[in-house]
């Protein structure tokens, strides 16, 4: 097991989903920050079923740095309630991992 995660966010604007990913990268939260989309997501909201295209984030980040990642999502994420979710990164490639390592703040 790593020290590494992934984090997952959508949104239904492309736009905002570069926004996230420019301002996680600039303040050192992610090493990187991959766009995929437009995807379709089904979901129960205020108990109506919805459809909705959108645009997904996947972070590269370390889990000591969730905390400061989470927050500096909310402050540009447009939905009232983002979908923001971790996932712990079991092995991977050392020297992506040594790169990652180096692009995101230290520990």
């Amino acid at each position: 097991m790593t020290d590494y995660i992934q984090v997952i966010t959508t949104t239904e604007k492309k736009e905002d989903a570069r926004k996230i990913a420019r301002a996680l990268v600039e303040k050192r939260l992610a090493g990187c920050v991959q766009i995929i989309g437009p995807i379709t997501s089904t979901y129960r909201w205020k108990e109506a079923i919805e459809t909705a295209e959108e645009w997904m984030c996947v972070i590269k980040t370390r889990k000591d740095l969730y905390a400061g990642l989470e927050k500096s999502i909310r402050e540009v994420h447009p939905y009232e309630v983002p979908e923001i979710l971790a996932v712990p990164v079991a092995e991977g490639s050392k020297d992506y991992l040594e790169w990652l390592g180096n692009e995101i703040k230290k520990g």
